[in-house]
């Protein structure tokens, strides 16, 4: 067992914030520019002689206050939040080059500040992307990917990417992507029509089962499969429907540097210039349609969920509300980040590629990242030094005296495997 540390307050604190840091800590501000020029930060906190840096990240959500700072910072280990480009805006995410972002900020750490190790810590979305980064990082050139999901060129073997020395998932969920392909509405019929509705394949519809909450309902097998199947036709038909606005966008920027663009008539030149840089977007209507939110029958081991889903606890109200997941994106940002069937930011795949120590710890009343999915997580990763760790907390690890035990877990791991700062 490793030293008990000093405990950090939590309380009164949002729910990725923390309510202080430490004595004595100081906080540096990093701007990060990466190889294709992207601009992003990181926020570096430390207290001195710090040998360790435990990185956290997500694609669109400002980590920099995560409420695990203090607990690591007090244990000897410095804390290091990048923000990507993509902060509070993911309508133009597209992880690949989330990943350049990442590698300018970890070769910052290693290269001007000299960290001798580095552990990521994959919260909640920032899983899949950090366990992404670290499958490509670890990666020998020239076998990294060399282009985005929608085949824009993009070559990761001329990156330098520092490649992490150890992985922390907590409460992390599947991956954008992965997590669409269970909770988009399959009933949708126009997708122009918020509220078009195929009747039969509707999980909010009594006669599927459906019940009021907090009264949880039940699906049937039969029901399932079909529901299953009509969630991967629909981003099937979303996937090519954004390939198809991608390949029409290219067609004019092609004609755009033919020899003979030039000598067009203006009126011409601006009709093709026109298509070539044009901003399509998609609206996605209703992602909020998961049956596993209100059946708890599914998804059900160790589970202590109650019928709700991560937004709130009514589903069925907020799967029409304005807000919700990848609802407004770019063609590029649904193949890359949204789109079940097209990212690569998987985090059951990108996990297979972890040989570091790992650490797993799950929240068993997450409407999110369930239990059954993070033993999935765990089984996967062909590390021999990894720990799996169930807590009875929902997803932002509430009740607080559940998130510090996961904080002393982490910190109680991290002791025996990283070299922490001289006198903590």
């Amino acid at each position: 067992m490793a030293e008990q540390r000093p405990k950090v307050s939590t309380a009164g604190v949002g729910i990725i914030d923390f309510a202080e840091l430490p004595p004595g800590t100081e906080t540096t501000v990093i701007p990060v520019s990466a190889s294709d020029g992207g601009a992003s930060r990181g926020v570096l906190y430390t207290r001195g002689d710090e040998r360790t840096v435990v990185v956290v990240s997500h694609p669109r959500g400002d980590m920099s206050r995560h409420y695990a700072a203090p607990a690591l910072l007090e244990a000897g280990y410095a804390f290091y939040a990048h923000q990507p480009r993509s902060l509070n805006n993911d309508v133009d995410c597209e992880h690949e080059r989330l990943l350049l972002d990442l590698a300018a900020g970890l070769s910052h750490l290693k290269n001007e500040h000299g960290f001798e190790k580095i552990v990521l810590l994959g919260n909640s979305g920032g899983g899949s992307l950090l366990a992404f980064y670290q499958q490509q990082a670890t990666t020998t050139p020239p076998g990294r990917l060399t282009d985005t999901a929608s085949g824009d060129p993009l070559d990761l073997n001329a990156v330098d990417m520092p490649s992490a020395d150890g992985v922390v998932l907590l409460a992390a969920h599947p991956g954008q992507g992965t997590f669409m392909l269970t909770a988009i509405d399959p009933s949708v019929i126009d997708e122009d029509d918020p509220l078009s509705v195929d009747p039969e394949l509707d999980m909010y519809h009594p006669a599927n089962g459906f019940r009021e909450p907090p009264e949880p309902s039940t699906y049937s097998a039969e029901f399932l499969e079909r529901y299953r199947a009509a969630q991967r036709a629909r981003v099937a038909r979303l996937d090519a429907k954004a390939r198809a606005l991608i390949a029409e966008q290219r067609r004019y920027k092609q004609k755009t540097q033919e020899p003979w663009f030039a000598d067009l008539p203006l009126e011409e030149r601006a009709y093709i210039t026109r298509r070539a840089v044009v901003g399509n977007y998609m609206v996605v209507h209703r992602t909020e349609a998961d049956p596993a939110y209100l059946d708890l029958s599914l998804h059900a081991l160790k589970s202590t969920r109650k019928p709700a889903s991560i937004l709130g606890p009514r589903p069925d109200q907020t799967n029409y509300a304005p807000a919700g997941f990848g609802r407004l994106v770019t063609p590029r940002a649904w193949l890359s980040t949204w789109s079940g069937l097209s990212t690569r930011a998987d985090l059951l795949k990108s996990v297979k590629s972890v040989h570091e120590p790992l650490l797993v710890i799950n929240f068993t009343a997450d409407s999110l990242a369930f239990s059954d999915e993070s033993k999935a997580h765990f089984d996967a990763a062909p590390s021999e030094d990894k720990t799996l760790r169930f807590l009875d907390a929902e997803h932002f690890g509430y009740p607080l005296p559940e998130r510090e035990k996961a904080l002393q877990y982490i910190v109680e791991w991290l002791a025996p495997r990283f070299p922490a700062a001289k006198n903590r």
